[in-house]
């Protein structure tokens, strides 16, 4: 297993890695939208949320070596399921590759975020 880091994407706040290689697989632990310049939660709406939750995972990915059309499989976590319509129209943007993929409500989110994604993806 090989971790993965880069400086465009939050640093982790917990013992864990931003993304774990294993074998020709990535697997990211769950982004939320801090903004690694700020290292703030900096959108209060869920589109604003998700731009950035997005915009980490594609940094994870990059720093991989692999990209958003090789991922498998996502799961998604929202605050509220009320905003799953919003929170598709910017993950549609993202994930033009249609992966498999799990969203499910939770009750609470790190940092009272609204949207958490984790993702699998070929190297």
């Amino acid at each position: 297993m090989e971790k993965v880091y880069t400086k465009n994407a939050p640093e982790a706040i917990g013992p864990y890695s931003q993304a774990v290689k294993c074998g020709n697989m990535l697997f990211t632990s769950g982004q939320i939208a801090i903004n690694p310049a700020s290292a703030q939660v900096e959108a209060t709406d869920i589109v604003g949320q998700t731009e950035q939750v997005c915009k980490n995972l594609c940094a994870v990915l990059e720093a991989a070596g692999t990209s958003v059309d090789k991922v498998v499989k996502t799961t998604c976590f929202l605050a509220d399921m009320a905003d799953f319509g919003a929170f598709n129209e910017v993950y549609g943007k993202y994930f033009v590759s249609k992966p498999a993929r799990s969203c499910v409500a939770v009750k609470t989110l790190p940092k009272n975020v609204l949207v958490e994604v984790e993702v699998i993806a070929e190297l």
